[in-house]
């Protein structure tokens, strides 16, 4: 069929041109209103099975958790294999499964060319950053860009980036997940709030990284064998021809052709760029998946993570695209999917489930729920795990106490601030139940890319980049998404009220990335301090060592 060749033919045309990228709100939260449904028995067994198992896999993690080395990245000692699993688990978000798929089944190929688009990063962090990542770091991300620069400015900088990123993204998942549990299992939100609070800091708390990696890994094979025994359900269906879903789907959609056209969603091309560019850039600046590259043995194994990685994270966001397709077909002519106005119950976060119902029953609805719900655990996980490193590694071991904390000290630090992580989230996601977190995401987003990732990337390819340039530029850049964001059409105009944004475009990246690279690359070359000498002379040293790894962080003996 025509229909479904011009649709992959222009999918792959839209993420060679890296116009087009996913809704921010798809990115880590269920964005929009959703209605409580009814409590759903099998998904609570199957839920508290997963709980109860990883909670032994974090007895087990914490008996094993001896050091800072082994609380931080698990001794160094996962696997390439292992880490990529991890690191897609870390990911791949629950909107990656509601809400990507959702978006599908709404708009068609928008939502499957908006999916595509979260790889695009992974290519650039693959070939430019996963071998200087392990070969230069120790625990966080700050340990690069710290590495000739001052260490107290420096660390700074990259902790008050780290946290911006971590606070907003976690306050988005805790949303997500108080409104997931009302469509999943029936449950009130502020309890489902709570319970993830409770696990995340036991996961993180106890057993550090190496619980952290497991409950990735286990939720990553949960929903890749979940989603692929869903596509190949649903694809039986249809003769396991991807030309009869792609010509049924265009019969029975409302949007009929139109759902195989592009455009539906972001009609201005700077919009679209805005947001691919932040969510390039911004994935190669979260700092709880940069943290997993310094988990793995050597930078041989930091390659590897990525390429398995990229190829999970690839094979579920076509998943993604079938199940999107499947769903208006299978679940978008079912009338006991719909309302009285012909809508689908739960809005259109609730495709993926209703399509679980009618291939696998209520027993794979259960299985689905329960798999949904893990995502937002091992992202929190991941999260917190980030926010209390740069919290005890950065600020306190390494700036409060100028690099002289004892180990054992730094990782108690560490706890109290997961704690502290933990009882702030579940505060602030209750109080932003009914407020529009979709901003915040993509704020994470932009942050990461306006902020983290030039000075990341400078503080490693540019032999020019000062203390001075770095800092300046680094704040620049993150007042500058910041101040765009809360000027812009989401927050101006949507959350405070006014009537006009002074800003007109809701995506920053576009233009407060550029401001950070070119304030960064100004305040370095005025700089003529003997500091600055003095940095751009070590930066052979650095250079060497991100190359052959000599001088490296080993793994731990045990």
């Amino acid at each position: 069929m025509k229909a479904s060749r011009a649709m992959i033919a222009s999918a792959l045309a839209g993420v060679a041109g890296l116009a087009l990228a996913s809704p921010a709100w798809a990115a880590g939260a269920i964005g929009g209103e959703v209605q409580k449904q009814a409590v759903n028995p099998t998904a609570i067994v199957m839920f508290l099975i997963f709980v109860l198992m990883t909670l032994g896999i974090t007895y087990w993690a914490a008996r094993r958790t001896k050091s800072a080395k082994d609380f931080y990245t698990a001794g160094g000692g996962i696997t390439g294999f292992q880490n990529g699993l991890a690191i897609a688990g870390d990911y791949m978000s629950a909107a990656t499964l509601l809400g990507l798929t959702g978006l599908t089944f709404a708009k068609g190929y928008d939502g499957f060319v908006y999916s595509i688009a979260f790889l695009v990063g992974w290519p650039l962090i693959l070939f430019l950053m996963a071998e200087r990542l392990r070969n230069l770091g120790k625990y966080t991300f700050a340990d690069i860009t710290a590495y000739r620069l001052n260490q107290t400015k420096i660390r700074t900088l990259s902790a008050c980036g780290s946290l911006s990123v971590v606070a907003l993204y976690l306050i988005a998942q805790m949303v997500g997940a108080g409104k997931l549990i009302q469509l999943l299992f029936g449950l009130d939100y502020a309890y489902a709030v709570m319970l993830v609070g409770v696990l995340m800091i036991a996961y993180v708390t106890f057993g550090g990284m190496l619980a952290t990696t497991w409950v990735q890994i286990i939720k990553a094979c949960m929903l890749l064998g979940a989603g692929t025994f869903m596509a190949v359900m649903a694809m039986s269906q249809f003769g396991f021809s991807l030309e009869t879903l792609a010509r049924k789907a265009v019969e029975v959609h409302p949007m009929h052709d139109a759902i195989m056209a592009p455009g539906s969603l972001l009609s201005k091309p700077v919009e679209a760029i805005s947001l691919g560019l932040g969510l390039m850039f911004g994935t190669a600046g979260l700092p709880h998946i940069l943290m997993r590259f310094f988990t793995v043995t050597d930078a041989k194994e930091a390659r590897k993570s990525v390429v398995y990685s990229t190829g999970f994270i690839g094979y579920f966001f076509l998943v993604v695209g079938i199940l999107g397709l499947s769903a208006i077909v299978i679940v978008g002519t079912d009338p006991q999917f719909l309302d009285a106005d012909g809508k689908l119950r739960g809005g259109n976060n609730m495709a993926v489930m209703h399509l679980a119902k009618a291939v696998g029953g209520d027993l794979f609805l259960g299985f689905i729920s329960a798999v949904a719900f893990a995502t937002i655990l091992a992202v929190v996980a991941g999260l917190a795990l980030a926010g209390a490193s740069a919290v005890s590694h950065d600020l306190y071991a390494s700036v409060i106490k100028k690099g002289k904390a004892d180990e054992r000290t730094e990782i108690r630090v560490s706890k109290i601030a997961t704690l502290a992580m933990g009882v702030l989230a579940v505060v602030l996601g209750i109080l932003f139940e009914k407020q529009n977190i979709a901003f915040m995401v993509g704020l994470a987003f932009a942050i990461a890319a306006s902020a983290n990732f030039p000075v990341l990337i400078l503080s490693m390819m540019w032999k020019g980049t000062t203390t001075r340039g770095a800092l300046i530029g680094g704040f620049i850049g993150l007042l500058t998404a910041l101040t765009l964001v809360i000027t812009g059409p989401t927050v101006w105009v949507q959350v405070i009220g006014f009537k006009d944004a002074l800003f007109p475009f809701e995506q920053p990246a576009l233009f407060s990335m550029p401001v950070a690279f070119l304030a960064i690359w100004f305040f370095s070359v005025t700089d003529g301090s003997r500091e600055a000498d003095e940095e751009k002379a070590r930066f052979g040293a650095q250079f060497v060592r991100s190359q052959t790894g000599l001088g490296a962080e080993s793994a731990s003996s045990h």
